[in-house]
């Protein structure tokens, strides 16, 4: 038999599994029970674009919608193709230059091109 664990927000011990979740009926927080893969199988992290593309280092995309930079009044505009992106390690996956001011992005704002 398998031990199902406490819940991660209330560390209650009273869960149960149902389907591919687990679930606490103390706080009514639900988990996957399978931890969702980010990585391939040498390790690495795979980043997708908008349309579920993997990106690589070196790629060109386009990007799919306007944006604002934060604490300036520049707009990036959506169409607006980058190349040769490199992937990055945070919350914003892709590191790219645009009209020569780097710019970190996060990928779901971004399509291959």
């Amino acid at each position: 038999m398998t031990e199902i664990p406490a819940c991660p927000l209330c560390a209650m011990e009273n869960t149960y599994q149902d389907g591919d979740n687990y679930i606490c009926p103390d706080c009514a927080h639900e988990w996957p029970a399978v931890a969702v893969k980010a990585e391939d199988d040498d390790g690495e992290r795979v980043v997708k674009d908008a349309n579920g593309n993997v990106l690589a280092d070196g790629d060109s995309v386009i990007l799919i919608k306007d944006l604002k930079v934060k604490g300036s009044s520049i707009t990036l505009k959506g169409g607006t193709k980058v190349k040769s992106i490199r992937l990055a390690s945070g919350d914003h996956e892709v590191d790219c230059r645009i009209d020569g001011t780097s710019f970190m992005l996060k990928a779901a704002y971004l399509k291959k091109a």
